[in-house]
């Protein structure tokens, strides 16, 4: 059984990050089962561990701030990467007595049912790096450009967090207003240094217009319900469990 929990209300962009690593630490004390959090982002920028050390980070950090989005540091891999509350994040946690193995698995499996969820409303989508996208990854989800089927889009980001006895998996859905995290993005890779191609940012609605958040995450939550059974629960209930853990 696998519990869905849409989130209702926003802790705060760092509160909502972090809230995903308490998530993990009652899977791993084996007080939550297998669950998944849904919800939209406030406007943030993700810094992976390793863009800390470039010496642009400062002024990378001043950049986000100056766009709108509160700058913070994630714990997963991967580079820097924006989001706002046109996304949608999925976070999902489950207690494993053997967590490394299937790690690289739950890689190709996610990307998978995320780019069937992104099908199913209407995107032509498939798993695989885009050259030049941003936070690059083997699995990140794009969507194909109707008209110029060469030009592709990152759609969805995926990371990946795995400790004794668990794991979460984390993905960011970029489903409307792909602008501000294209223009924020340009300007955070610049102070880091980092070579992009900006044509690869983009949001579910540049290739399916009138397709919303709320689409996408019934769209999720049907890809879910299709491989096993559900079981919805209310965001108290799951702070109610993040409580216990305290």
């Amino acid at each position: 059984m696998l519990s869905i929990v849409r989130q209702d209300r926003s802790l705060g962009a760092e509160a909502d990050l972090d809230f995903a690593l308490e998530m993990l630490a009652a899977a791993r004390q084996e007080k939550l089962g297998p669950t998944v959090r849904l919800y939209r982002p406030q406007p943030t920028l993700a810094f992976g561990q390793r863009d800390t050390k470039l010496p642009g980070f400062p002024a990378a950090e001043i950049a986000a701030r100056n766009a709108g989005f509160e700058p913070l540091v994630r714990r997963a891999g991967g580079r820097a990467a924006a989001y706002h509350q046109g996304c949608l994040v999925v976070d999902h946690v489950e207690p494993s007595p053997d967590a490394i193995a299937g790690a690289r698995r739950r890689f190709a499996q996610f990307g998978e049912l995320l780019a069937n969820s992104l099908v199913a409303t209407g995107v032509v989508a498939g798993v695989g790096e885009i050259p030049g996208e941003y936070c690059p990854g083997e699995f990140s989800v794009h969507g194909v450009d109707p008209i110029f089927p060469q030009h592709r889009l990152k759609l969805v980001g995926t990371a990946q967090r795995v400790v004794s006895g668990g794991w979460l998996f984390s993905s960011v859905i970029v489903v409307e207003r792909s602008q501000p995290i294209r223009r924020v993005l340009e300007d955070v890779y610049s102070e880091l240094g980092l070579d992009w191609d900006p044509t690869t940012a983009g949001s579910v609605d540049d290739l399916v217009p009138h397709v919303g958040v709320d689409d996408i995450e019934e769209a999720v939550i049907a890809a879910y319900a299709a491989t096993t059974q559900l079981s919805f629960k209310s965001f108290d209930w799951l702070e109610g469990i993040h409580r216990q853990t305290d």
